[in-house]
């Protein structure tokens, strides 16, 4: 990767940690969890509220490192009001990302695809993901709890 364009994709996961999209508390959720990473300490709830099988809201707040806040904004911004069969192609892709690194073949993830550099990090995948296996994981549950989990 080029020294410009590695620092425009450190610039661009710098604005999504610092002001983040879609962050706080949702009333009406449907799904719910809260996953933390046990490796680095990040922590995140994840709200949605599913309709007709539709996202058609989602929020998010925890504690994490830079990548894990971004990548939160990042994935919440390309979840909604897509489909919940959507949703799950995409946490999909991000996986893919993380294993293989090549932003080119995932441009479905918008902006999201940034996060290929990190593949070459395997410390810091887990901070990566966190947010997307929440949304995964919030999917399945249905309904709202409060039970913590590690991933």
């Amino acid at each position: 990767m080029s020294e410009r364009l590695d620092q425009l994709y450190r610039q661009v996961i710098l604005e999504a940690a610092n002001k983040p999209h879609n962050e706080g508390h949702l009333a009406d959720a449907t799904n719910e969890i809260t996953l933390k990473n046990p490796s680095c300490g990040d922590v995140l709830t994840l709200q949605l509220t599913v309709a007709d099988g539709v996202v058609t809201n989602v929020a998010y707040h925890g504690e994490g490192c830079t990548i894990s806040k971004a990548s939160a904004s990042l994935m919440s911004d390309q979840i909604l009001h897509q489909p919940v069969d959507r949703v799950a192609e995409l946490v999909q892709a991000f996986s893919d990302l993380m294993l293989d690194g090549d932003a080119r073949a995932h441009g479905e993830l918008g902006d999201a695809a940034i996060f290929a550099g990190v593949h070459q990090f395997p410390a810091r995948i887990k901070c990566a993901t966190l947010a997307w296996k929440a949304a995964s994981q919030a999917l399945a549950k249905g309904d709202p709890d409060d039970r913590d989990e590690e991933y």
